[in-house]
This record gives C-alpha cells, sequence and structure tokens, in this order.
C-alpha cells in the first residue's frame, strides 16, 4: 500500500497537471525503495519484540523462532534498514537537500523504538505508528515538491502539498483508529505480555465506546468535504459516499454490538479497506480538479 500511494500522489496527482517536481522515474523509484525497506525493518523488529504476544493473539501467524530463527531476523532487520537510509542518503543528496537524510534516519529510530517501547504505552504507540503512516505520502511532497520551489511557482507547490498533507492526515485518522481496533482485539495476548494498551488501562467497553466517538470524527470530515468541494461532481460523490463514507457508517454500528476477537479483526480490516479506497481516490482527483 505504500508503494501504491507513492506511486498514486505522482502520476496521479503531481505529473497529469505538470506540477514541478524533482524525481524522474528513477528518482520515485529509490524513493519507494528506501519508505518499504525502513518499513519492512519496522515490521521485523515489531515481529520480534511481538513473539510472546503473538503466540497468543495469532498462534497461526507467528513467524519469528518458528519459520525463522530471531538471529536470522534481527541480520534482516539490519540490512533492510542499511538499506533503506542508504538509499534515502543517496536520494537526499539527489534533490540537493542534504539535510532530508535525517528523515529516514529519525523514521527508523521511531520505528525501533515503537517496537520495543513506545507501543506498551498507553496510546503513545498509536499515535508514533499513525504518524510515520502518514509520514510515507509526505515524504512524497517533501522530495517532489519542495526542492522545486521557485519564487514563480511557490503557490502551486504548496497548494499541491496541502493536497498530500490532508490525504495523510486521512491516512493518520484511519491507522490510529485501526491501531485501537487490534488493540482490543488482542487485548488476552497483550494483557500476559505486560503491556499497557488502552483497552487494557480502561476496559474493552470504554474502548470500543471512544472508538465509536473518534469513529465520527473521519466520517464527518469527509462528509463535509464531499459537500463543499464535491458536490457538482456525482462520481466523486458516489465514490467517497459509497467506499469511505459506506464503511465507516458500517463500522460505527459493528461496533456497538461487536464482543469477540474476530468481530474486531473484522472492523480492523474494514478500516484498511478504507484506508486502500482513500488511497485510490486520488485517481479522481484529475476529474474533480478539471471539471
Amino acid at each position: 500500500m505504500i508503494a501504491l500511494v507513492q506511486l498514486l500522489i505522482k502520476y496521479a496527482l503531481l505529473e497529469p497537471f505538470g506540477v514541478n517536481t524533482s524525481l524522474n522515474g528513477v528518482g520515485i523509484s529509490i524513493l519507494i525503495l528506501a519508505t518499504i525497506c525502513i518499513a519492512a525493518a519496522g515490521n521485523i523488529i515489531n515481529d520480534i519484540s511481538d513473539t510472546e504476544t503473538d503466540a497468543i493473539n495469532k498462534p497461526n501467524k507467528l513467524i519469528v523462532g518458528k519459520n525463522i530463527s530471531e538471529k536470522n531476523a534481527y541480520n534482516l532487520f539490519i540490512i533492510f534498514n542499511v538499506t533503506g537510509v542508504g538509499l534515502g542518503f543517496y536520494l537526499s543528496h539527489l534533490v540537493e537537500k542534504s539535510a532530508f537524510f535525517s528523515l529516514f534516519v529519525i523514521v527508523s529510530v521511531l520505528l525501533y523504538i515503537y517496537a520495543t517501547y513506545l507501543k506498551r504505552t498507553l496510546l503513545v504507540g498509536n499515535i508514533i505508528i499513525s504518524i510515520l503512516v502518514a509520514l510515507s505520502l509526505i515524504f512524497v511532497g517533501i522530495f517532489e515538491l519542495l526542492p522545486s520551489i521557485t519564487s514563480l511557482n511557490k503557490q502551486t507547490q504548496l497548494t499541491f502539498f496541502k493536497v498530500i498533507f490532508d490525504y495523510a492526515l486521512f491516512a493518520f485518522i484511519i491507522n490510529l483508529l485501526r491501531e485501537i481496533a487490534k488493540d482490543i482485539e488482542d487485548i488476552d495476548g497483550d494483557y500476559k505480555a505486560g503491556m499497557n494498551t488502552l483497552p487494557i488501562a480502561i476496559g474493552r467497553e470504554r474502548s470500543k465506546n471512544f472508538l465509536i466517538i473518534l469513529n465520527f470524527i473521519p466520517l464527518l470530515g469527509i462528509i463535509y468535504y464531499i459537500n463543499s468541494s464535491l458536490y457538482k461532481q456525482p462520481i466523486a460523490v458516489s465514490y467517497f459516499l459509497l467506499l469511505i463514507v459506506g464503511p465507516l457508517i458500517y463500522n460505527s454500528i459493528k461496533l456497538f454490538t461487536a464482543k469477540t476477537k474476530s468481530e474486531f479483526h473484522h472492523i480492523s480490516s474494514v478500516y484498511k479497506l478504507i484506508m486502500l479506497f482513500g488511497m485510490l481516490s486520488l485517481l479522481l482527483y484529475k476529474f474533480v480538479i478539471l471539471n
């Protein structure tokens, strides 16, 4: 999904409007590869740290210690991290913004701290990982738009950067909702591992009610966006109502009655689909602008 959304920002949002960008096809490929390598490293260290909880929550999906040794997992973690950060170093110099290299280092470090410590703390881990998901979108704006800003195109560059930021904000909110749903789903294993997630701190029922309230934030936001920006675009309106608003309402209804692990897993999966359809809406953007 990371690779898909970065490609969509490049080729469905920026290129069709002739926006001045800094990366060619090779450059965007390097950015995508660097991002997914660091994300892969984050997933690996997360699996290593989650061995105890996954043995309870997802025994059939346990990888580290079952399909691969912990030592080999650590080696892969190092390889992907070094590759991702190294590509980030090269890319930063390619756009002549060497300071941008620090972004890759910060993300890599935060993913490690999240997996080994922050995910055990109340809501902080959920917020941090959601910020990092949003950053995977913002990275495209940083590397494509900022190095190409001139006095003549500044307004255009910042306008498109704001569009990317809005999509990143959507990704942050939906991922945060999904993280909370996953915590409710995994409460048993997390409790035995000594974690302090939201459902452990305030209980499954209160966490569920909190998630219901939070669910209205993107729901009302998308409805406002449809009403203010898309009301003259029937295809775009239908897309957002059917594939984003509809599933958000569906999850709101399901949350009222959800009690079992499988029900919360289903809700989490729906949030993932909402995220996907939200990102795919970038394909509609040129039609919204041009009409």
